[in-house]
């Protein structure tokens, strides 16, 4: 928990009259999630994002009045706050809860799909290699071989996603669909979590994270991710666009994790095996460990 996080907390909190005395750390990643009293989570994202936390927002907003169960802002306070070059928005927090399964995210979102396209959101167009370059950049432990390599797999991936074959119509996605971003509370509600990416693309996208679990790294069974594709009413896999779609976010978890190694020994082995699984030598389903 650093020293700036807490100072960024505190002026935002004293700006919208928020008590922030004995805040706790939630998480602490790209955005830093603090617990505060009265059931208040302050979520405080990294330089550069007042925009794409203004938007959260009103997706949020806009989720709450169509009865979609998700993270829902606070009310009756003007959000986000920006303090430098910070912004930090108000949530409330959810009760008790565990990441949903394959089956809850199946159905949370194709209620997410089946809501009309909003005019009055503004919602941006999916860009499923948002970062991506940038989390390269700062691979510092990956050779420069390694390094190379992915630059070049961005660029072609970059050029096929321009001819993505056509699939389901476009709608609203939530754009990180895993199991991580979509829990069950203990009074039963299945809630969808962090909103950053809700964009318009194709729904494939969000499908495609649960299906290269099992397809990619056998992490569900096959009986899970039937019972997925039963409760949504489509299997991605059978889409000619599945392997671009799913080489995107094989991708993407590569260097995610290749970016984190620069501060994390235990993601420096893991890193280098994406890599090299992504550079061919090794076939799927790969040992990639979930939880880094």
């Amino acid at each position: 928990m650093s020293a700036e996080h807490l100072a960024v907390l505190a002026e935002a909190c004293a700006q919208v009259g928020i008590d922030s005395s004995g805040a706790e750390p939630i998480r602490l990643g790209e955005n830093a999630l603090f617990r505060l009293p009265g059931d208040v989570v302050a979520r405080i994202t990294r330089p550069g994002q007042l925009a794409a936390a203004t938007r959260e927002v009103l997706i949020a907003q806009w989720l709450a009045e169509h009865d979609v169960p998700a993270v829902r802002a606070l009310k009756d306070i003007g959000q986000p706050v920006q303090v430098g070059d910070r912004a930090v928005t108000f949530w409330e927090e959810l009760p008790p809860h565990r990441h949903g399964t394959p089956a809850e995210v199946a159905t949370a979102i194709r209620r997410l799909h089946d809501l009309p396209i909003p005019n009055d959101v503004p919602f941006a167009a999916l860009d499923p290699f948002v970062r991506l370059s940038e989390r390269i950049d700062a691979a510092r432990t990956l050779t420069g071989t390694d390094l190379n390599w992915l630059r070049e797999r961005l660029a072609s991936l970059q050029a096929r996603y321009a001819e993505l074959p056509a699939g389901l119509p476009h709608c609203v996605v939530h754009g990180d669909a895993w199991v991580g971003n979509v829990v069950a509370t203990d009074d039963g509600q299945v809630v969808l979590l962090d909103l950053e990416r809700c964009s318009v693309g194709p729904p494939e996208w969000d499908l495609v994270s649960t299906a290269i679990k099992h397809t990619s790294f056998n992490w569900i069974t096959a009986e899970d991710y039937r019972d997925f594709c039963d409760r949504y009413g489509y299997d991605v896999t059978d889409w000619s666009g599945f392997e671009l779609l799913r080489d995107i976010r094989e991708l993407r978890m590569a260097s995610y994790v290749a970016q984190r190694a620069a501060e994390s020994p235990d993601a420096r082995a893991e890193a280098t095996l994406r890599v090299a699984c992504l550079r061919g030598h090794a076939i799927r389903p790969w040992q990639w460990t979930p939880a880094l």
